[in-house]
């Protein structure tokens, strides 16, 4: 029988793989997903999907916003992903194969090919009929991502209002058999950790622009005399 991995093989892995220090700011964002990706890869009822690579394609790009140096994040990505037994390129090709199709369809048009499946259907209708007919489904918070940046895409003005973003979940949760309470909960939390997100990034950036004028003030001073 083969070892299961640990988190600590997984932690290993990934700093083997990136050898420069990450930003602290940033440390805890890539480690608690690094631990999430791992918890799930050595779950025996997870299954990956698309939604899910989506969901963790999403994640790292809207919490590693701002992050410095930019050069270092595809490699930061790849280690993270290899950490976990997964390709970097199949993540990001697997997210935009679902992420695409829903450019071009409505919630209610989703719903309805769930219902009433067409005859070519595309990966995303495809992953999601997969996912309702799977009856040992693993639900993670990182397909709740996926799942949420697909509706986002497809019709945002309702997303944004909390009453209709519900509805929407509460029906997807049928459909899909999710658990709906987890899957709001989920999203709330991401929804809230995203605005965090945004306010620290904006300290950070009046931080840095402060610092800046000060600079170019004592650079004046020293022009002057």
């Amino acid at each position: 029988m083969d070892k299961v991995r640990t988190v600590s093989d997984s932690k290993r892995d990934f700093y083997t793989r990136h050898t420069r220090p990450i930003n602290s700011v940033y440390r805890r964002v890539v480690e608690e997903l690094l631990v999430e990706m791992h918890l799930l890869s050595v779950n025996v009822d997870f299954r990956y999907d698309p939604i899910y690579a989506l969901g963790v394609v999403t994640s790292f790009e809207k919490f590693m916003e701002g992050y410095r140096p930019e050069s270092d994040k595809p490699n930061v990505f790849d280690a993270l992903c290899r950490a976990v037994g997964g390709d970097p390129e199949t993540y990001r090709r697997d997210a935009e194969s679902v992420l695409s199709p829903a450019k071009e369809n409505s919630i209610d048009s989703l719903l309805e090919q769930l219902q009433n499946p067409p005859a070519d259907r595309n990966a995303l209708v495809n992953t999601l009929l997969t996912v309702a007919n799977e009856p040992k489904f693993k639900y993670s918070r990182l397909f709740a991502i996926g799942l949420y940046t697909i509706l986002a895409e497809a019709q945002p003005e309702i997303i944004k209002e909390k009453e209709k973003r519900e509805q929407v979940f509460t029906r997807f949760s049928e459909v899909l058999h999710l658990p709906a309470e987890k899957l709001q909960k989920d999203l709330d939390v991401y929804r809230g950790n995203l605005d965090k997100m945004d306010q620290l990034l904006k300290v950070i950036e009046d931080a840095l622009e402060a610092e800046r004028k000060k600079r170019q003030q004592k650079e004046q001073e020293k022009q002057a005399i």
